[in-house]
């Protein structure tokens, strides 16, 4: 079984043909769409004779559209287009823009003939930004134009930036102080520590130990030459 159909068409598809154009289209697509909204029929000399008025008429239409695409894309070369949306305090946006703004952003400034499908994103746009935005008509109708996303408030973030609090708690206004000098802060002593009594005891796992120095008379008497007498015996009368 064919996949594939031949149909004479009665009416302009996009991305198809005009009308009095013979395609070749999958045979799916010719039962679900095309022949049920007669915009197609089985090609006979007869029909596309009898097309030949309202296909020049299309392809007059067909040449006035693409010189106001033309014109478009001209106008709309190196355009900046803003658009203002919601966010948070870090320039994220609550909902995306979609192509169906950008396009209707476009119209609204006097570009009627810009589609949907016509704006390409590259990424997706999700925060405050600049981004670049392809339009694109046909192969040869193309250009970029620059879209700035901008915040419908003043971000919390931009006013932070201007103060800072310092380690004594208090707020320092950065826009006063020169660039790269820092605002001055009061000097901080550092505590002193208590002195330390040598001779107290610790309260407890403390014991004093024996001194085993000689003592200063016997250290004396043995500098001098002298022997230590013997403790324990009496003097003899």
């Amino acid at each position: 079984m064919a996949r594939n159909v031949e149909l004479l068409l009665t009416e302009s598809v996009e991305n198809l043909g005009i009308v009095g154009d013979v395609v070749k289209v999958r045979l799916g697509y010719a039962r679900n769409f095309l022949l049920p909204r007669q915009l197609a029929t089985e090609p006979s000399e007869e029909l596309i004779k009898s097309l030949q008025a309202k296909r020049i008429e299309a392809e007059r239409q067909l040449a006035e559209q693409r010189n106001q695409r033309a014109a478009t894309i001209e106008k709309l070369a190196g355009y900046e287009l803003h658009i203002e949306r919601s966010c948070n305090d870090q320039g994220i946006l609550y909902a995306g823009v979609t192509q169906q703004e950008i396009a209707a952003a476009l119209n609204a400034a006097g570009f009627a003939n810009v589609r949907p499908r016509d704006v390409r994103l590259n990424e997706a746009i999700k925060r405050v930004d600049t981004y670049t935005v392809h339009i694109k008509f046909e192969t040869d109708l193309a250009t970029d134009i620059k879209l700035w996303v901008l915040a419908d408030r003043k971000l919390d973030t931009e006013e932070r930036e201007e103060i800072e609090i310092n380690d004594e708690g208090e707020v320092v206004d950065k826009s006063k102080a020169g660039k790269g000098d820092r605002p001055d802060r009061p000097e901080r002593s550092r505590p002193k520590a208590p002195p330390i009594d040598l001779l107290e005891k610790p309260k407890t796992g403390w014991a004093p130990k024996e001194d085993t120095a000689p003592a200063p008379a016997a250290a004396e008497t043995q500098a001098a030459g002298e022997k230590p007498k013997k403790a324990g015996k009496k003097a003899k009368n």
